[in-house]
């Protein structure tokens, strides 16, 4: 069984993304933040400000990101993100 990680840690890395992408940090405080429900269970999330958006999917432990346009501009690992961590743990 895979365990995924807590909203917040993968919020925290949305907008460490976010950052690196140029988002302004003021508007990351009001980032839009969505569930995505299928036959009652919680599937994904989506992250959005003006410039950039990234979708977590649950089930298959990654997170997407694009830009404005709907270009994909990076995809991280959520499974492997958490393995690294404990490594260095």
């Amino acid at each position: 069984m895979t365990v995924a990680p807590h909203p917040a840690e993968v919020r925290k890395i949305v907008v460490r993304t976010f950052l690196e992408f140029g988002a302004n940090q003021i508007g990351l405080s009001v980032l839009d933040e969505n569930l995505i429900v299928d036959q009652g269970k919680c599937v994904a999330r989506s992250y959005r400000t003006s410039e950039l958006f990234a979708m977590w999917l649950i089930g298959v432990g990654i997170v997407q990101f694009y830009d404005a346009e709907g270009n994909m501009l990076r995809t991280v690992n959520l499974l492997q993100e958490q393995r690294e961590r404990r490594m260095a743990a």
